[in-house]
């Protein structure tokens, strides 16, 4: 799966905890070029996911993106830039193993309804 990564200067071990689940990043934008700030036309093609570092981002340019995201139908991760952060969100969102009670992945890219918006939900059995 491909994202399209907003905030962060650099990304320090963030590609090799992507590696881990699956996504490889097709795009990274810092955030701070006035460019960057707004996403008017839309996600380019082959954008499965997109990761929102909060820290570095202000309410617009997450809108701008999330409302991107949702035009598009593709699913979108917010949480701080850092290793843990993100192990934690992509656990809830793309873990392969974890499985709920129905057989159904839990919480896994399974986005609120009429939103690509994923609810985080933990599993204390999860191996990541």
């Amino acid at each position: 799966m491909n994202a399209l990564v907003v905030g962060a200067d650099r990304l320090g071990k963030i590609p090799e905890l992507l590696a881990e689940y699956g996504i490889s990043i097709r795009t990274h934008l810092s955030g701070r070029d006035p460019s960057h700030q707004r996403m008017a036309s839309g996600l380019s093609a082959g954008i499965g996911i997109v990761i929102l570092f909060t820290d570095f981002l202000g309410h617009n340019v997450m809108r701008s993106y999330r409302d991107a995201a949702n035009r598009n139908g593709v699913r979108l991760v917010c949480c701080r830039r850092s290793v843990c952060a993100l192990r934690q969100a992509l656990g809830a969102v793309c873990c392969r193993d974890c499985r709920a009670t129905d057989g159904e992945p839990s919480a896994a890219l399974k986005p609120r309804a009429g939103s690509s918006v994923v609810s985080v939900r933990f599993r204390s059995d999860c191996a990541h």
